[in-house]
């Protein structure tokens, strides 16, 4: 098993540092962010992230990102585009720039619901149906122009938009394609390749609040009302030992499915400095690997 993190979650980094420090860490991999995002003052997740290549002449970047990596030491677990399926020019150019760096796969958003601004945009107010169906027709183009690549596009599962779900996810691809399996209360069923979906690239569940992923602590006060329906009240981000999701239970899932590629981590939480909490969140997810069968290798101690 592998791990990487999403440079989304590094806004007051460089480049340079960002692989520098994840590599000097024991991280395996990176998986940069690639959008147009607007400025800000002070660095943010999602403006003015200082670890974020632009949209906008990617193809100009692709040696600078191709060389940082390389003389890191560090892989890509794949790119974390945010061209959206419905836009064409980006989707191909990040696909293209993909193939280029060698990097296999990459995130192609899709639709977000009739009621979610997702992304920017006001609502559309379409139904789901119309949504489902629309994100669908674009994916089928997607996937013609991946496979002219030799890269793998992945379907992304997140609240908000068409594929919510692993079952959403199930009907949307309708036969073995690509998701992430992310943060729902079900992972060995999120996980189960009897979905028919693959497990490219599977993002860790993004921390909450709660219960740790070794399961000795009591739930947060939270998580009762969170689970029953009272959808974003009280919600925060919070360090990954404190989540809501139990990562161990991800990791068995992982483990009963046969899956061992890369666990990629987002983490938006802010109580912990960001150097400390990259560390500290390798060290959380490699614990709860071992703990879930995995034959993991800390370099430190390797060395």
């Amino acid at each position: 098993m592998k791990f990487s993190v999403f440079t989304a979650s590094t806004p007051e980094w460089s480049p340079q540092e960002a692989a520098t420090k994840l590599a000097a860490q024991g991280w395996d991999g990176i998986e940069w962010r690639v959008t147009d995002q607007a400025e800000a003052a002070e660095p943010g997740f999602w403006a003015g992230n200082r670890a974020t290549w632009p949209m906008t002449g990617l193809e100009d970047s692709i040696p600078e990102i191709a060389r940082l990596t390389a003389d890191s030491g560090l892989e890509f677990s794949g790119l974390g585009g945010y061209a959206r399926c419905d836009n064409h020019d980006d989707v191909d150019r990040v696909l293209a720039a993909t193939a280029a760096l060698g990097a296999r796969q990459v995130r192609v958003n899709v639709l977000p619901l009739g009621n979610s601004n997702m992304g920017g945009p006001e609502p559309t107010g379409l139904p789901y149906p119309e949504l489902f169906a629309a994100t669908r027709e674009h994916y089928e183009w997607v996937a013609s122009r991946a496979a002219h690549h030799g890269v793998k596009a992945l379907v992304e599962l997140h609240h908000g938009t068409v594929t919510a779900s692993a079952s959403s996810a199930r009907r949307f691809v309708g036969r073995p394609g690509s998701a992430a399996c992310r943060r729902y209360p079900r992972p060995r069923q999120s996980a189960d390749r009897r979905l028919g979906i693959t497990l490219a690239s599977t993002p860790a569940p993004r921390p909450l609040f709660g219960t740790c992923p070794c399961e000795e602590r009591p739930l947060g006060p939270n998580r009762l009302e969170r689970r029953f329906g009272c959808g974003r009240v009280g919600q925060r981000m919070g360090p990954s030992a404190e989540g809501q999701a139990s990562v161990l239970a991800y990791f068995r899932a992982l483990a009963d499915v046969g899956y061992d590629s890369w666990v990629t981590l987002e983490d938006f939480s802010t109580e912990l400095p960001l150097e400390e909490r990259t560390a500290s969140n390798l060290a959380y997810v490699r614990k709860a690997a071992a703990l879930a069968g995995f034959a993991v290798v800390d370099p430190a101690s390797a060395s």
